[in-house]
């Protein structure tokens, strides 16, 4: 296969890595929208910037083309994969709006909101709004870029109304040690890959105030159950949220100590701001954008999000830490559902 990635930063890396050494011999290329970026790849063939450490494969080419150089090389992939920020997605799908070839992305969180009293997107209804006949998909689930990288031992959901799609990101990625799981639940992944980032920023929270193991427990739980109401709300399967992109992906990025959203947790219990918490990760943590959309979301359906909306709370400076932990214990007796 010709697989072309677009987005140069850590995960998008780590996947090219990974298909050029897939079994099958794919032929991959890596883009970065930077020039100056573009010219340090081919040159060092690594990426020092956001996955320091990881050498080329000579299967993975680095593109040195400009956006519209980059269109001409469309119709000679038979993958194309948008591992851009959210917030870059627009722009990239509109640019593929009528590709033949399948597209999907690796983004995970809501499109900031037009205006206040509009609410972000996911990746599915950006396309449906920019690019609507694109035969599109995600691909998302528990894995750090370090250890895709590495070839450590993964597994994925590969998410799309069309066969062909979900198939040639199975054929793409597939491996001994990278397995892909197909499913239909576009709405369901795409939930779970956004919500999650938003949990992980309380769950950090929690550990960096040292409540405890019981206290984890509790909020990774009730946190999932948030997740699933959102989701069941917008259409989802609720099995989804018991597999890969759902609890999955939520144990990883609540608990695992490469998650930035986590670290964005942890470091607002040691007393730092918002901004500073951010600067510090150097990478975009993509909790911090699309708490306020899932929290605005669920009230547009009628639902309570209580741990969303505190993380909200602590990100808007309404709340200090332990004043969020607070507002959480202080809730009123309800029932588990």
């Amino acid at each position: 296969m010709k697989i072309l990635v677009l987005g140069a930063g850590a995960f998008g890396t780590a996947l090219a890595i990974g298909a050029s050494q897939n079994p099958r011999g794919h032929q991959v290329s890596l883009w970065s929208r930077s020039p100056d970026h573009q010219r340090l790849l081919y040159a060092q063939r690594e990426n020092a910037r956001y996955l320091p450490g990881f050498a080329f494969p000579t299967a993975l080419t680095v593109l040195r083309v400009d956006a519209q150089e980059l269109q001409r090389t469309m119709t000679n992939q038979d993958l194309i994969v948008i591992a851009s920020s959210v917030s870059g997605l627009r722009g990239l799908l509109g640019q593929w709006a009528t590709s033949p070839v399948p597209v999907a992305w690796v983004c995970k969180g809501f499109e900031l909101a037009q205006s206040a009293a509009d609410f972000g997107l996911m990746g599915h209804e950006v396309q449906a709004q920019v690019a609507p006949e694109l035969k599109a998909g995600v691909l998302s689930g528990p894995s750090f870029a370090q250890e895709v990288a590495r070839g450590q031992p993964t597994a994925l959901v590969a998410a799309s109304a069309h066969a062909s799609v979900r198939k040639a990101l199975v054929d793409a990625f597939h491996s001994p040690l990278l397995r892909i799981y197909a499913s239909e639940d576009v709405v369901g992944v795409e939930v779970g890959g956004a919500v999650k980032n938003v949990l992980a920023i309380a769950t950090g929270l929690c550990d960096g105030l040292h409540l405890g193991l019981n206290a984890r427990a509790a909020l990774i739980t009730r946190g999932l159950a948030e997740m699933t109401r959102l989701g069941l709300a917008l259409g989802a399967h609720a099995e989804t949220f018991m597999g890969l992109s759902g609890l999955g992906d939520l144990v990883l990025t609540a608990t695992g100590d490469l998650s930035r959203n986590r670290r964005v947790g942890l470091a607002l219990a040691q007393g730092k701001t918002l901004a500073q918490a951010v600067e510090e990760l150097g990478h975009v943590a993509e909790g911090v954008y699309s708490a306020r959309t899932v929290v605005h979301r669920a009230r547009t359906l009628g639902l309570e999000m209580p741990i969303a909306q505190a993380v909200v709370d602590l990100l808007d400076g309404r709340l200090q830490p332990q004043q969020a932990v607070a507002a959480l214990m202080g809730r009123g007796p309800g029932q588990e559902l």
